[in-house]
């Protein structure tokens, strides 16, 4: 057979690909391009992208316009305060104790009244201070005659969101905390003294009008004032303690919070616990606050919510707390161990210290940069709330900060 008679194979369409056309270019010794989309195809691909787009964009609408509507809908009827961006409904309320205009403002007094305590040294109020995000700035409370309690004061910011309130989750209503403060060791009355106590209060005349107005008592009459009365009212006030229109709800976060906001959703991970409105899952988790550097309980750990389940699967665990004015509450954690909000969010992103079956198995280490955790703190600024509540009266307490120099 003469080469000149072999037949050179066809030269590889151009819309073989590379590896495709390997073997011709060794048996014909061609050079291998890989192909190029063509205009036309560039311009599909550009007009995919587009659409894809614009359907994403499309849903997002959507999703907003109908967590809009059902806000909406939530919001009516609620006249006890401005609606707030960034709460999707106002706080439910208990078909035990309706809301009224008459009975919040008695509750606002009551929670401002020292008379309340056993010895009339603090209020409701005074655990829970303006100049300290509405908490007292201590590491941990002071009850009545100054007996040091054993956690944290929270926020009352948003308090009426919680199903379950103290750290540990003992009291499932506002009406059922605001006894258990009154009579423990926050206020100090006594489980005994209540009753005497509510009609001692009920019984002064600046507060006989309003007991008629709210609760229909008589001034002079049979009925006394119950302390079941003195803790809807305080209740009925603290729903209407409500934190949205934050910087981050309007939207105008500077760029720091905005690049925190997205740590916090994704590298970081802190919304796995800390998530919808009042950015608390409600849930209890333990962290290792309290814990030794080797991972077990110190001597005298508080057990929190193991000691109101009675399940030894729920010792060390906490309620998540909000964030909302976090940047405001220090110190932190429920024993108040933690002095700075940088360090809060360190200790959390380090993974805590508890090891072994008692682990929370959500809380995992994750490495930040020292720009990171300022970028977080930033986001965590911009829950700060705007409002403050009303001080009626004299509210010092021994921990108050110094009223400013005008």
């Amino acid at each position: 057979m003469k080469l000149s008679r072999l037949r050179r194979p066809r030269r590889p369409s151009s819309t073989l690909s590379c590896a495709a056309s390997v073997g011709l270019m060794v048996i014909g010794g061609w050079g291998c391009t890989p192909s190029k989309p063509s205009v036309d195809e560039k311009k599909t691909a550009s007009a995919a992208e587009a659409e894809a787009e614009a359907a994403r964009e499309k849903v997002m609408r959507q999703a907003a316009e109908a967590r809009a509507a059902a806000a909406d809908k939530a919001w009516d009827g609620w006249t006890h305060t401005p609606r707030l961006a960034g709460l999707s409904a106002p706080p439910a309320v208990p078909d035990s104790n309706p809301m009224g205009e008459e009975k919040i403002a008695l509750g606002h007094r009551l929670f401002m009244d020292k008379r309340l305590s056993k010895d009339g040294s603090r209020s409701c109020y005074s655990c829970h201070l303006n100049e300290y995000g509405n908490t007292d700035g201590q590491q941990k409370a002071l009850g009545a005659g100054d007996k040091p309690l054993t956690r944290n004061s929270p926020t009352i910011w948003n308090v009426a969101y919680h199903s379950e309130l103290y750290w540990d989750g003992r009291a499932k209503s506002l009406e059922a905390q605001a006894l258990g403060a009154w009579r423990g060791g926050n206020m100090g009355v006594g489980a005994d003294n209540l009753a005497a106590k509510a009609a001692e209060i009920g019984a002064l005349p600046e507060y006989a009008p309003a007991f008629s107005a709210a609760f229909g008592v008589a001034p002079g009459g049979e009925a006394k004032v119950t302390p079941e009365m003195i803790a809807q009212a305080i209740s009925s006030y603290e729903r209407t303690l409500l934190c949205g229109e934050t910087p981050h709800d309007k939207g105008t976060s500077g760029a720091a919070a905005t690049r925190g906001w997205d740590l916090f959703r994704g590298k970081a991970q802190c919304a796995v616990c800390h998530n919808g409105d009042n950015f608390s899952d409600g849930l209890y988790h333990n962290v290792g606050v309290g814990f030794d550097v080797d991972g077990s309980p110190g001597e005298g750990a508080d057990i929190g919510r193991g000691k109101v389940t009675k399940d030894a699967a729920d010792n060390y665990k906490f309620r998540t707390p909000t964030l909302r004015n976090v940047s405001a509450t220090a110190p932190y954690f429920h024993d108040g161990s933690v002095a700075t909000l940088e360090e809060a969010v360190k200790y959390m992103a380090s993974g805590g210290v508890v090891k072994g079956p008692s682990a929370d198995p959500l809380l995992r280490p994750v490495a930040l940069s020292d720009a990171e955790v300022d970028d977080l703190v930033a986001f965590l600024e911009a829950l700060s709330c705007p409002g403050s509540l009303e001080v009626l009266g004299d509210q010092a307490a021994p921990w108050s900060k110094p009223a400013a120099t005008p």
